[in-house]
């Protein structure tokens, strides 16, 4: 399915998004209904997971998702989203059906029923967003050592930083200061996946921490 853009310019807040997610995500047929549980925005992407149960009570069955004690079954549908000239619009796909965008927060995969195949499309989907939710979030002077070298755009790599900052506008901007030339550089978050923290800012910091620390092995 491709993008569909509201030219009356309704939607313009945050809350109209989320308002026109619900109301995506609502409806009912004559067997059916579909209702929306939880819906977040990370980016310009919105990820939602969506129950369905059957009017007359009985179980909903379905050949990819297993039936939850209710009866229903929940699964999750992503929505990238942007605005072309002042209009909203929107792009709409089911997890089975491949999307490509994965950072659905772990609450939101835990509402979700399970799956039959751990081949498919929406297994993979869901795995996706457990490795991306898996990246640590360093803290100032972490010292870090990435999975891998990372060439920068000078031809140079590095692989151990360390986390730092710099000011722009009045805004603290994350950024890495690299081990052996003290140059810093932005990484994305996907660049950090795998790293390994080599050394705390919270323990380097807390010189009573460590002499408690030091005591504790004599």
């Amino acid at each position: 399915m491709g993008w569909l853009f509201y030219t009356d310019r309704r939607v313009k807040t945050y809350a109209d998004e989320k308002s026109e997610i619900s109301r995506l995500c609502t409806f009912e047929g004559e067997t059916r209904k579909t209702e929306l549980v939880k819906a977040c925005k990370v980016g310009s992407t919105w990820y939602a997971a969506a129950r369905v149960t059957n009017i007359d009570g009985t179980p909903v069955e379905d050949t990819t998702y297993v039936t939850d004690a209710d009866g229903s079954i929940t699964f999750g549908a992503v929505f990238l989203t942007r605005y072309d000239d002042g209009c909203w619009g929107y792009k709409d796909m089911e997890e089975s059906a491949g999307p490509v965008e994965s950072r659905a927060p772990l609450s939101l995969l835990a509402l979700l029923s399970e799956l039959k195949d751990p081949d498919s499309y929406a297994h993979a989907w869901r795995q996706r967003c457990q490795d991306w939710a898996a990246i640590p979030d360093y803290e100032e002077g972490d010292k870090i050592k990435l999975a891998a070298p990372v060439t920068l755009t000078d031809g140079s790599t590095c692989q151990i930083v360390t986390a730092t900052h710099y000011r722009r506008a009045r805004q603290k901007r994350r950024c890495y200061r690299i081990e052996e030339t003290g140059a810093l550089v932005r990484l994305s978050k996907a660049t950090l996946a795998g790293s390994e923290l080599l050394s705390s800012a919270k323990g380097a910091a807390s010189p009573v921490l460590a002499e408690f620390m030091a005591g504790q092995r004599e």
